[in-house]
């Protein structure tokens, strides 16, 4: 019986709940640094799928008789060795060594996300085969393997991108391996297989969206790599040739300049700096960074 003054709701219903509210969650944001790396990566990106059609000549057309000119109106970044503007060949030597460096690095996070789930859930003998051979892989310095193969077999884009490729294969596995090994000893994973799921289902649907965060910030990584592994090879001639050019190709030809103080022979170089440090920065500024650099310093202890 309600108390005296007590009001009573019409109709003798009870009295609606209000709906509570939950807390607005907060979009995780970029921290300062992260930001500056974002605008960085931005504006390399955008060279690399636009500059062909915003630079003003073409790669190869030679503009001037002037060779290493200076800062001008008609050429901002000046003439190269034989006088071809260095703002288009930096444009199209940008979209080349984006190219190149995201088919490598995409090519060793896909094989060694594949291997290291594969490793994970087919048993002992198969994880310890596996980790042997990639190991012995990994013992060879890159650059020493990348130089055997190219003299080996000459250079071509397809070869330096699956050469890169295999090289930071075993890294990229590593990352993965224990990312799965960890996972898959969780409840949820021990459940599935006593349901009786099959490996591929145990893969893909119960592992491999766990660990996508970890490998994204680690193909970032692998980017990197592949960018200074690729101009290391150019710079020495044995990277993309003539009429291709990356950014590492760009430094070679003109490091004759450098006597003469010729601004072109830095501007390739600051091209690499912004697009390697831009990545890192941003990778560095991403949400919940701490813990996939924990995972990643575990990973690599293994």
């Amino acid at each position: 019986m309600p108390a005296p003054h007590s009001p009573v709701p019409s109709g003798g219903g009870a009295a609606p709940t209000p709906p509570v509210k939950r807390p607005a969650r907060r979009m995780p944001s970029l921290s300062l640094s992260g930001w500056i790396g974002a605008a960085m990566v931005a504006l390399a990106l955008l060279v690399a799928i636009f500059g062909p059609w915003l630079a003003p000549y073409p790669v190869g057309a030679i503009v001037t008789q002037d060779v290493f000119a200076p800062f001008s109106s008609h050429l901002p970044l000046g003439s190269d060795y034989l006088g071809r503007d260095m703002l288009s060949r930096i444009m199209y030597g940008t979209r080349l060594t984006v190219l190149l460096a995201l088919a490598a690095a995409l090519f060793a996070a896909l094989c060694g996300t594949g291997l290291g789930l594969l490793a994970a859930v087919a048993g002992r003998a198969v994880d310890e085969t596996m980790s042997r051979v990639l190991d012995a892989v990994s013992s060879i310095p890159t650059k020493m393997f990348a130089l055997m193969i190219v003299a080996a077999f000459g250079s071509s884009l397809t070869l330096l991108v699956l050469t890169a490729g295999i090289s930071y294969t075993p890294g990229a596995y590593r990352i993965a391996r224990s990312l799965a090994v960890n996972i898959s000893a969780l409840e949820y994973v021990q459940v599935a297989k006593v349901r009786g799921e099959n490996a591929i289902y145990i893969c893909c649907v119960e592992i491999l969206p766990n660990m996508i965060h970890p490998m994204l910030a680690d193909l970032g990584l692998r980017f990197v790599f592949v960018v200074l592994l690729l101009s290391s090879l150019s710079f020495l001639g044995l990277g993309v040739q003539p009429p291709n050019a990356d950014l590492g190709s760009l430094v070679r030809e003109n490091i004759a300049g450098l006597g003469d103080g010729a601004p072109v022979v830095l501007m390739p170089a600051i091209a690499i700096a912004i697009l390697t440090v831009g990545v890192n920065l941003l990778i560095d500024g991403l949400p919940g960074r701490g813990k996939r650099l924990r995972l990643r310093r575990a990973a690599e202890a293994r």
